[in-house]
Order: structure tokens, then sequence, then C-alpha cells
């Protein structure tokens, strides 16, 4: 039995999720933490580990079994995210972002699109990302000016994305494009169109970040470039603003996942280092200062996980959970930077160097509260939905 068999199986029991995540725990040790280092310093693309990613199902993670995915809850993904997230971050990236995408398809698209693109997604053969942000619209997705003209039996793509995640090494995207520039209000004149690689698609460069290193993250442009008109989502014009709503849900918890899983990997080397580190005769865990930061990083900690499940588990439901996804996102993504920060300060001069892990969270965490919506802008979905929830 292979490694996605052993995965693929309807989470019936805590045992089964167990089982699961104990798998991915084998993989991480034997083949991931050995070589986040060598990676993320080099800021180099893991293809051998990318390669394994796939072996494991985890491109298709959350698309339905019948077509060849894993079928994991949100919940269980969330877990899945966290346990990967201990580890290296940036791998989460690489497959979120093409499960949005794949998320798109399953929950929007035609049956045709289902059963033609999302065995390929499942597999990996077809790989990608989703193409929202523009170098002028990155919040205000209505500002978008990538537009797409219907002549006869394609669309004619003219314009550029930025901040996208696998342009290098993907070869499909979920694009979202203006068809109509003139509709009022703005968003009923946005649509997806699910776009492979070809003429017209031109990956221009590489974006230099702070940390999240290793992954692909890059711009595009679309020069003339022509998509089949039956590859648009849904089969009709008008409908990607709401579909993005829809699928930024499933990219906020996976953003919050994070936050919960490198926040963990900075409360956990804290508690080690501070057990064997000495000051004036003693570990530094007997000093009162050292146990007041342990202590909230841990209650953070725990926190965050909760507001992770709880949003997760409303979308399992099938429920609206933007309100409870962006709570999850804004608190454990804040948690995640003040528990980088937390932890340095724990190890030192140590937390400053490279040979500790520490750096990296420091480094990788301050993205989460930018990437899938602002926290700014989680602030005002959580205010707006709380009093469309509860209307005087």
């Amino acid at each position: 039995m292979s490694v996605a068999e052993d995965l693929r199986t309807e989470l019936t029991s805590p045992e089964e999720e167990a089982q699961i995540l104990d798998t991915i725990e084998k993989w991480l040790r034997r083949d991931v933490r050995p070589h986040v280092k060598k990676f993320d310093h080099a800021d180099e693309y893991p293809r051998e580990i990318v390669e394994q990613i796939k072996e494991l199902g985890l491109m298709g993670a959350i698309i339905d079994q019948e077509y060849g995915g894993l079928g994991l809850s949100a919940s269980t993904y969330a877990k899945v995210v966290i346990k990967i997230t201990e580890t290296w971050m940036a791998l989460v990236g690489i497959f979120n972002s093409h499960l949005i995408m794949a998320v798109l398809v399953q929950r929007f698209g035609t049956d045709a699109q289902k059963k033609y693109f999302l065995p390929k997604f499942a597999t990996g053969e077809l790989r990608g990302g989703i193409g929202l942000t523009e170098p002028d619209a990155g919040t205000d997705l209505q500002a978008i000016r990538t537009r797409a003209v219907l002549e006869g039996d394609h669309y004619v793509v003219n314009g550029a994305k930025t901040w996208i995640t696998n342009s290098f090494e993907g070869n499909c995207f979920a694009l979202l494009v203006k068809t109509d520039p003139g509709a009022e209000p703005r968003h009923k004149g946005m649509s997806f169109l699910i776009a492979e690689k070809g003429p017209g698609f031109k990956v221009t460069r590489k974006l230099e970040k702070l940390g999240y290193n290793a992954i692909d993250t890059a711009e595009f442009v679309l020069e003339d470039y022509k998509v089949p008109a039956d590859r648009i989502i849904g089969g009709v014009e008008g409908q990607g603003f709401y579909q993005a709503a829809g699928g930024l849900e499933i990219g906020r918890i996976n953003v919050a996942a994070r936050g919960v899983g490198l926040a963990s990997a900075a409360l956990k080397d804290s508690v080690a280092y501070a057990q064997v580190r000495k000051t004036m005769g003693k570990p530094i865990c007997e000093h009162q200062a050292i146990q007041l930061k342990l202590g909230d990083m841990a209650t953070k900690v725990e926190a965050a996980r909760l507001l992770v499940e709880h949003a997760a588990q409303a979308y399992d439901r099938g429920e609206r959970c933007d309100m409870e996804a962006g709570m999850a996102k804004l608190f454990a993504s804040e948690t995640a930077v003040e528990c980088s920060l937390d932890a340095m300060r724990i190890h030192g001069g140590y937390g400053y160097s490279k040979e500790f892990d520490i750096e990296r969270y420091y480094r990788d965490a301050p993205l989460m509260c930018i990437g899938e919506g602002t926290n700014e802008i989680q602030r005002i979905i959580i205010a707006k939905q709380l009093v469309a929830r509860n209307p005087v």
C-alpha cells in the first residue's frame, strides 16, 4: 500500500486521524527536518520534497475521494498544516495555494471541469495556485485590471499578476479577471478562468522576500493570452468575486493553522532551551521573567489552536465562516509574530543566530499578518459580520 493510500481514509474516528498525523510526522522527521536550513538559507526550491508531497497525496488533501483526492475535512487538514508548519512553513504554501484553486473548481466548477481538472490537481500533474493580486490591486480585488475579452470560443487575456505562489514551478492557475469592466457594482464584472500556461503567459521575475524562503513567489504578465471559453469556472461570467470569497475561507483557515504551527514550534524550542540554558547557577526556566513569557506563549498558542478548530468545524458543516476564519487568522498570525519574538528573547544571542530555527520563525511569521487578506481587513470583516448576525 502506498503512502497516499495510507492517508486516503474516511475520517470516522480519532484513531484514523492520529494515523494520518503520525504518517506526516514520520515523513517530516525522516525526509524534511534534516534539510530545512539548507533550503531556507539558500532560498532554493526543494524539488525532491515537493515530489514527496505529491506522493503523500497532499496536493489532493481536500479534494473529494471520487476525484482521487484524500477527501480530508478542513478540521483534519488544519491539523496537518499545523504539524508541517512546526517543521517548515514554506512547504505548506506550495500545496495550499494549489488547493485554493482546487476548491474553486470543486465548489463552483461545472461537472465537466470537475471531472477533467480535479483528478489532475489531486496527483499534482496539474498544479499551481490562484492569481488574484496585481501591482495596483491587493486587498481591493475589485480594482484588478486584468481583462478577458471573449472572442469566439476563447478569451483573450491581458494584464499582470504579482505575489503569486508557484508561478515558475506551477502550470495551472485560477485567474481572476474582469470580463465586464463596466459592470456596476464592480464585483459583478469579475470571473475566474482555469488558466494553463501557454503562449502569452510569461513569468517575469522571482520576488525576493524577508522570509518564507525556498518557495516560488513571482510575477507574471499575460499578453494576448488565450483561454478556452469553457474554462470559465462555473460556466458563466460575473461569479468571480463570490467564488473568491468562498475559496479564501479555506485559505484563511490554512494561514491561521500556519500561525498555530509556527507559534507552537517557537514555544517548544523555548521550553526545551530554557531547561538547558543556565544563568545565575540555575536553568533559566526557573527565573520568573522567563516563566512569564512561557506562560503567555502557551496560553496564546492554545487559544489560537481552538479558534482554528472552531473555524474549520464551521467550514466542515457548510456554514458561512468568514468571521470565524477571520478571527482565527487574525489571532493566530499575531500570536506567531509575538511568540517568535519572545522565543528570540528567551534564546538571547542564539535566537539571532542562523544555527537555530528561531531566526527563521521570526522572518516567516510577519507574512501571515499580510497574506490571505491583511489583519486590518480581517478586523473589518469580523465587525461587519458581528453586526449582520446581531441586528437590533
